[in-house]
């Protein structure tokens, strides 16, 4: 079968002929084929023979197989996945991974229907060869390299991309690499003299005025909406000088959806850098954010390579590919231990990515999970990133190429650092614990000064995670793993000796203290704890005093914790009154820790004295390897091992009675029926006291904005956004401000509580989502407080939606990662989506992609025991309901939010849960109306509504 694509981009009078296979296409209900006759539906089971049974383009095979009733299929030469060709032609590009993203991500209309599909996916396939074969194709040589390597790994695309790039012009070359070796393409950093202090040169609030002006004729808009320009006017507060130390200039900003508050704070904040030459910080909670705040830089400097420097999108390091670890993971598929086609794919991608970020950057995420590779295997995250803290810094071959080192110093002279919370909360941390030691800052935020805080009404939970402590078997395997390197057969990884030993070989007292802390380490749980501290069968066999802790811990929770969270939730129980048996472990465990903590200490002095007392003698090298590993030592035995010590001392020092800042409790973690962890944890009650300490106190100005920071239903609506955020005890008090949507949402959305449905019911919330679904013709997302519920409901809706024709996502059941789905139902608008959390916080779906929004039942906080402990400080009268219902209030707001991201956006917003009470709604924008219909009147209304605009 032979496709014959004509392009004006080629030639303008050549054409050329491809051999392509039939493209299948199996949206929900119904398969088509597109070949040389053309495109047609086939049944179910044609549509599996052609998938098992020979050559076929598909988009994700593993999502098309699921679909299918089939496993994963293994890579074969005979399965041409066109998202991998995608990948290929168009590395470091955005596509939604479907036949509708690859539609639209090449400039075609979005296809409706299964035989549409299938034909826009053979399309797909012809465009992307032929602009491969285009005279004008950047980078052809290094295509080919690695498309021949590609050939004999057995790629099923590789014939067809070298008969593509041999229309083009190649240079003859008498000896080729194999294209792997991306790390000796790449640009290597170079370092700069550092900046100095920012100034203290005010911003003004007219000054703010008219640099939104600019910004927004930048971005192609006429005028300035008056909302907009009063909220960057007073945004420029939290860019004014302090007058006093410990005295920040705090802002608390509720800006409503649609009042443009990116512009608004980039417009004070890119005016501060700009006169202080200094970085504003600006952190969010999701990674779709941090994009979305990225493109937006362009008004500030539409020119590409001006805007890399200005601005930089910040993450930890765990974000970021690690070449060390490509380089290891492309030697091991090349000797037949790995995927090398997925390794292939992933080095092409690195020689055209921006920053290297493989989580929420430009790497498809999608990428891995086309076929059924073993998770060592993978060229994804999990594998390529530096996840444990095992970096070796400058010994590392590829130091001066090192995405993450590219990134930090970009970041010391960048105008804009777009970060995220976590990121920010444990570096100021950090930082904060060297400087009391009198040590010089780390430097990443050591110009932390200027933070807006965007996704606000995250940064108590945000803190919550940042400030928390827990010793359980995978986070003490994960440290005796950085200690001692891995242990088992086939494992990756670096130990300290590996990293450290040649820099202490000459100074006996660290070599000692390097010994000790390897021969400690092995007191600490080793791979496969789980299965001996909890095993599916057969008698516990812990090994070590750690696991024997976590076996008495475990005894703890089974004899007073009720397994009502199942495989959800698993268990958690009080610590005190403690047990006997797990009071006699924590002293042996704590003995054990000490014992780490100790020479790892030592350690860290003697690599402290090695730099002040050969500091003539030292390069540069060297001194960047020992400044990198005194960051990782100091994490772990000033931050990490001293928390584990402190909650097991606490347990013997403070006898039955809990200690009144904080909240300390045993946990197991639990899926597929068995306990996989065994935890003790210990949390603030109130995590905005460290969160005020380490970041708000020592800054000069903050800004906190969100859609939802404040709750109109208190006496005061700013109460709970100055607790949640610290701002309640600041000498200075913090400023507010609230801006209404500019949106009409009493005419473009209706609120309905449905009064005729029993919530615990699946089969009725499955089938309220179906006609809810249905009536509005697709575009629905269903909301669930639990996966369970989540999974019990899918099994229901998807046959009845599929045989309508309208596609169904779901979080935790499609082999997708939660951007990614988010990315296919934006782009396929009759779509259907289900999720929890993660997509009511992280979908940013403008238009008909989502015209109706459908909560499962109250999103009430989970009665846990940290939450209660909150509940009792924090709430006020009715047995602390003050403080579940603002949290439901928040969440129920922000749900809504999603709904109407444009002016011309119309909405359904249904709560499924007749005990809903009418007071939580409270948050929602004025002359909005909450109905309460049955479900029949329900689902007319959204027919009815929807149509008004087709």
């Amino acid at each position: 079968m032979r496709v014959t694509v004509e392009s004006a981009e080629i030639s303008t009078a050549s054409s050329l002929t491809f051999d392509l296979p039939p493209a299948l296409a199996t949206p929900p209900g119904a398969g088509a084929v597109c070949d040389d006759q053309g495109a047609r539906k086939i049944g179910r089971g044609a549509a599996e023979g052609l998938f098992t049974g020979g050559d076929v383009i598909v988009a994700h095979a593993g999502l098309t197989a699921r679909r299918l009733g089939l496993a994963p299929p293994p890579r074969s030469a005979e399965m041409l996945d066109a998202l991998e060709l995608f990948a290929f032609v168009r590395p470091a590009r955005f596509c939604a991974p479907s036949a509708t993203g690859l539609a639209l991500a090449l400039g075609r209309e979005e296809p409706r229907g299964a035989e549409a599909q299938a034909a826009a996916l053979r399309a797909a396939a012809a465009d992307l060869l032929a602009e491969l074969a285009a005279p004008a194709y950047p980078g052809r040589e290094e295509a080919y390299t690695l498309a021949l390597t590609l050939e004999r790994a057995g790629w099923g695309w590789a014939s067809r991309v070298l008969q593509a790039l041999r229309a083009g012009p190649l240079r003859s070359r008498q000896q080729r690499g194999s294209g792997l070796d991306v790390w000796a393409r790449l640009q290597e950093w170079e370092d700069e003299a550092p900046r100095g202090e920012a100034g203290s040169a005010p911003v003004d609030s007219e000054s703010a005025r008219i640099r939104l002006d600019k910004l927004l004729q930048a971005s192609g808009l006429d005028e300035t909406r008056p909302a907009q320009s009063d909220y960057a006017a007073e945004a420029a507060y939290a860019f004014s000088p302090r007058n006093e130390e410990g005295r920040p200039r705090v802002l608390l900003a509720e800006a409503g959806t649609g009042t443009g508050k990116t512009m608004g704070y980039l417009a004070p904040a890119s005016l501060w850098a700009e006169r202080n030459v200094g970085a504003a910080w600006i952190s969010t909670y999701t990674r779709a954010l941090q994009r979305q705040i990225d493109r937006e830089s362009r008004a500030l400097w539409p020119d590409e390579a001006e805007r890399r420097r200005k601005t930089v999108v910040r993450k930890g390091r765990e974000n970021y590919l690690c070449l060390l670890n490509l380089q290891d993971m492309v030697q091991a598929a090349q000797l037949g231990n790995g995927d090398l086609i997925g390794m292939a794919l992933a080095a092409r991608w690195a020689a055209h990515t921006r920053d290297g970020d493989m989580t929420g950057g430009d790497y498809p995420g999608w990428l891995p999970g086309l076929y059924a590779t073993a998770p060592l295997h993978q060229a994804g995250p999990a594998n390529l990133v530096d996840r444990r803290g095992e970096c070796v810094h400058a010994a590392c071959p590829h130091y001066r190429l090192c995405f993450v080192e590219k990134t930090i110093r970009a970041s010391r002279r960048a105008d804009l650092v777009v970060a995220n919370h976590a990121l920010v909360m444990t570096q100021a941390a950090f930082d904060g614990a060297r400087t009391a030691r009198g040590l010089k800052q780390d430097g990443e935020t050591a110009a932390l000064k200027r933070i807006v805080f965007d996704e606000g009404h995250h940064l108590f939970d945000a803190a919550d995670s940042a400030f928390s402590a827990c010793l359980s078997g995978q986070e003490a395997a994960e440290l005796r793993r950085w200690i001692r390197g891995p242990e088992g057969r086939g494992r990756r990884g670096r130990g300290l000796e590996q990293r450290l030993g040649d820099l202490t070989a000459d100074n006996d007292a660290a070599s000692k203290a390097l010994k000790d802390a390897l021969q400690a380490a092995a007191q600490l749980p080793g791979e496969g704890v789980s299965g001996r501290i909890a095993p599916a069968s057969g008698e516990v066999n812990p090994i070590g005093p750690i696991e024997r802790f976590l076996v008495a811990a475990l005894e703890q929770l089974r004899a007073r914790a009720a397994e009502t969270g199942g495989a959800e939730f698993g268990l958690e129980c009080a610590l005190r009154p403690v047990t006997e048996p797990v009071l006699e472990a924590a002293r042996e465990a704590a003995r054990a820790i000490a014992a780490v903590e100790a020479p790892l200490l030592a350690l860290s002095r003697h690599l402290e004295d090695i730099l002040d007392e050969e500091a003539a003698e030292l390069d540069g090298a060297a001194r960047a390897r020992i400044e990198g590993s005194l960051r990782g030592l100091d994490r772990r035995a000033r931050m990490t091992l001293p928390g584990w010590r402190s909650m097991l001392a606490a347990l013997e020092e403070g006898g039955d009675e809990p200690d009144p800042d904080y909240v300390d409790w045993l946990s197991a973690e639990a899926a597929f029926g068995r306990i996989h962890d065994v935890a003790l944890r210990r949390h603030w009650i109130d995590p905005t006291v460290p969160l005020e300490a380490a970041v708000v106190m020592p800054s000069h100005g903050v800004l906190v904005t969100s859609a939802t920071l404040s709750d109109p239903a208190a006496e005061d609506p700013f109460d709970l956004a100055r607790l949640r955020t610290g701002a309640a005890r600041l000498i200075e008090p913090a400023r507010t401000l609230k801006v209404d949507s500019p949106f009409d949402y009493a005419t473009n959305s209706r609120i309905i509580v449905v009064n005729d449905l029993v919530k615990d019911d699946p089969r009725q919330i499955a089938a309220a989502m179906r006609e809810l679904f249905l009536a509005a013709g697709g575009g629905g997302l269903g909301l669930f407080t639990a996966i369970r519920r989540l999974k019990a409901v899918y099994e229901r809706l998807g046959p009845e939606l599929a045989r309508a024709g309208l596609p169904l996502y779901a979080q935790h059941v499609d082999p997708l990662e939660v951007g990614a789905l988010v990315d296919v139902f934006r782009a396929e608008r009759d779509s259907c989506l289900l999720g929890t959390d993660a997509v009511r916080d992280g979908v940013d779906v403008p238009g008909r992609s989502l015209r109706v929004l459908a909560f499962d039942r109250v999103p009430w906080p989970r009665p846990d025991l940290l939450h209660k402990a909150r509940r009792e400080r924090f709430g006020t009268g009715s047995g602390g309901r003050s403080w579940d219902d603002a949290l439901a209030r928040g969440r129920i707001a922000q749900a809504f939010g999603r709904l109407i991201r444009r002016a011309d956006d119309r909405g359904v917003f249904v709560m499924l849960d007749a005990a809903c009470p009418t007071r939580l709604f409270a948050a929602l924008p004025p002359g909005t109306e909450v109905l309460r219909l049955g479900l029949a009147e329900t689902v007319e209304l959204t027919k009815g509504f929807l149509a008004e605009t087709g």
